[in-house]
């Protein structure tokens, strides 16, 4: 081991402290400057004195949607909210800790913890939020991470359906990427984020949407009006990472209770998707839902409702007449 001379010490003290503020107010020009670029589409509902962000549009039966991991209620905004708000009063959420809605609990956003909202707390969360705007038992459809949202949110608080796509449902095998494992530490949330969210690399951004998309290429214009950005904030990139870190164990005691859930479950997967696999995840959530019905798309990756957008409409459309809303 070695021993720097107390003088040292305090000369390599002040150059890291005098390189983290260069960082932090690097960061927060990049911040100024994203939330500029992409503001909040719709409105601010205050659930126990936290704001959640949400987009409401369109008439009928209710349907709240909840993005995955790294997004936001843009990935809707999109394309596909126009497609069914003349059938749907459509509630688009941003999840805790992402787009505009703030982390359940302040501690959650500190540099220095590893902890993070689980599934079923964003699910009561998002549903006290979904009943202050006059929804009482939504279909809800989740994506992603989403669908593990949407899972807990038919185990506990009674939807009238659930749609779930591309949805994280089960324990994987093997560890998540490096993104995750060092970025959802307390050395990565303290020193590693406040570096990307500085830098906010182009070329990371363009490949990491293209490999969410793969094998259906990105959609024109849709980075530009996604906002890929607002999740390399540095309150957003800790939340992202430790949710995706902290899922694994919530998802093997979600799946011990999923023989139980009895509403109409829809499920779409894309027989391409590399990021949540169709045989790690929606097969065996079919086969032990009683009723679960699932429509398995050929060639399509992890994004259907971009690449198959019909596909997910009518299964949203079954959800709701097996539930008596259509």
């Amino acid at each position: 081991m070695t021993f720097l001379p107390s003088a040292a010490r305090v000369a390599l003290a002040a150059a890291a402290i005098g390189g983290g503020l260069i960082v932090d107010a690097r960061a927060d020009f990049q911040e100024a400057r994203v939330e500029a670029r992409f503001p909040p589409l719709g409105q601010f509902i205050e659930v126990d004195g936290r704001l959640v962000h949400a987009v409401v549009t369109g008439d009928g039966p209710d349907l709240v949607i909840v993005h995955g991991a790294g997004g936001n209620a843009r990935d809707y905004t999109f394309d596909f909210v126009d497609r069914i708000k003349d059938r749907y009063r459509v509630i688009v959420f941003d999840r805790p800790g992402h787009g505009w809605t703030e982390q359940i609990d302040p501690a959650y956003g500190s540099p220095f913890t590893t902890r993070a909202e689980s599934p079923a707390e964003q699910a009561a969360h998002l549903a006290d939020a979904a009943r202050q705007l006059g929804a009482r038992r939504p279909i809800v459809m989740g994506q992603s991470y989403g669908g593990a949202v949407a899972l807990a949110w038919a185990l506990d608080h009674d939807p009238a359906g659930v749609v779930i796509v591309s949805g994280a449902s089960h324990p994987w095998p093997g560890s998540l990427s490096a993104t995750y494992t060092v970025g959802g530490t307390l050395l990565g949330g303290a020193a590693l984020i406040p570096m990307v969210a500085a830098l906010q690399p182009q070329g990371q951004i363009d490949s990491a949407l293209t490999r969410v998309f793969a094998p259906q290429p990105v959609p024109q214009g849709y980075a530009r009006h996604f906002g890929a950005e607002l999740a390399l904030r540095r309150a957003s990139l800790r939340a992202n990472t430790r949710q995706v870190k902290t899922l694994r164990p919530h998802i093997v005691e979600m799946a011990e209770r999923y023989p139980g859930l009895d509403l109409p479950v829809e499920i779409v997967h894309g027989a391409e998707d590399t990021i949540v696999p169709i045989d790690i995840h929606s097969e065996p959530l079919a086969a032990r839902v009683s009723g679960a019905a699932l429509t398995r798309l050929e060639g399509v990756g992890h994004m259907p409702h971009h690449a198959a957008p019909e596909a997910v409409i009518a299964a949203i459309d079954r959800a709701a007449a097996r539930a008596g809303l259509r």
